[in-house]
């Protein structure tokens, strides 16, 4: 039997001040520090698509979002991964 090691979270700038958090192979609280880190690190306006597959993390983000009134307004889901979009507040 192999084991399996996570991948590595991976946060990029993708276009014009925009950016990616790409946080697949992590369970929760993990995806939620991550993104709330990622999110202290961009400017008021600028987006964030976090791409995760632990369901679980969904409500996180979604409470994460509600707390620091930044704006979730795309959500996708796709072969259990999961694309979600944050404008920051």
């Amino acid at each position: 039997m192999g084991l399996k090691l996570k991948e590595s979270v991976v946060f990029e700038e993708i276009e014009n001040g925009n950016f990616s958090l790409d946080v697949r192979g992590y369970g929760c609280p993990h995806v939620q520090i991550y993104t709330e880190k990622a999110l202290k690190k961009i400017d008021s306006g600028k987006s964030l698509t976090v791409v995760f597959d632990n369901p679980s993390s969904g409500e996180s983000i979604t409470y994460l979002c509600t707390a620091s009134g930044d704006d979730l307004f795309a959500r996708d889901e796709q072969a259990g991964t999961f694309t979600w979009s944050i404008r920051k507040a």
